[in-house]
């Protein structure tokens, strides 16, 4: 395996980030962050819902019991941090946080950049019994698409790549929404959109290759509790 850049800045992606990262990346992990658990409990007003009937998407809620997989990306570029930060924090509602990422190649640890929501978010919508979750999700839709879209898309997507992880709370989600489904007798393909695809990472020559946002000073040294309202690197 080549030698991973730990430190630049990485970022990590547990909701539609893994599907959809719609921005340059020059290297990618799969693995956790420990200590949080996936969660629909942010509320969506853009992408997948409006302010009359907002969606519901994923965050991180703390569990010190529990392990979130996804996939760390190395970010390539000023533009790419600029396009997450207005995607997921000023259109999304959430923050930024600081967190250890364990590679599931059994490499070290390295620090990753977290978009997570809290409480305090103008968007939050909080826990609820997930059937509810689920029909709120069956009828909401926004700019990206609909919220169908969003919950099926990234439970293929974790079950597809990592077939041994056991995400009780997105796959619940997911029986419910397709059995609500079947029971209205919708269209899946047009809930589903186009196709999507996943870009590759951007492997530059070495004459030709751009800065990487760099980590601050420090930055491996950081620890779970240490938050970021906007990153100004």
């Amino acid at each position: 395996m080549a030698e991973r850049n730990v430190r630049s800045l990485w970022v990590f992606g547990y909701g539609s980030l893994l599907w959809a990262p719609g921005f340059t990346y020059t290297d990618s992990a799969q693995g956790v962050v420990r200590g949080y658990a996936r969660r629909f409990w942010q509320g969506n007003v853009t992408h997948r819902g409006t302010p009359t009937k907002p969606g519901r998407v994923a965050t991180l809620v703390e569990d010190p019991h529990a392990d979130v997989w996804g996939v760390a990306y190395e970010l390539c570029g000023d533009d790419a941090l600029a396009y997450l930060n207005n995607r997921e924090v000023a259109l999304g509602g959430y923050v930024t946080k600081f967190s250890k990422f364990y590679p599931e190649d059994g490499t070290g640890p390295f620090p990753v950049l977290l978009y997570i929501a809290t409480k305090d978010s103008c968007h939050w919508l909080g826990q609820a019994p997930e059937d509810l979750i689920a029909e709120e999700i069956v009828g909401s839709s926004g700019a990206s698409g609909h919220n169908v879209e969003y919950l099926l898309r990234l439970a293929e997507y974790v079950r597809g790549h990592a077939p041994s992880v056991e995400d009780k709370h997105l796959f619940t989600l997911e029986e419910h929404v397709r059995q609500r489904i079947a029971e209205k007798r919708l269209n899946l393909e047009l809930l589903m959109g186009p196709p999507v695809r996943k870009p590759s990472p951007i492997r530059l020559p070495a004459r030709e290759e751009q800065p990487v946002p760099r980590a601050p000073v420090g930055f491996s040294d950081l620890v779970d509790n240490t938050k970021y309202r906007c990153l100004g690197m």
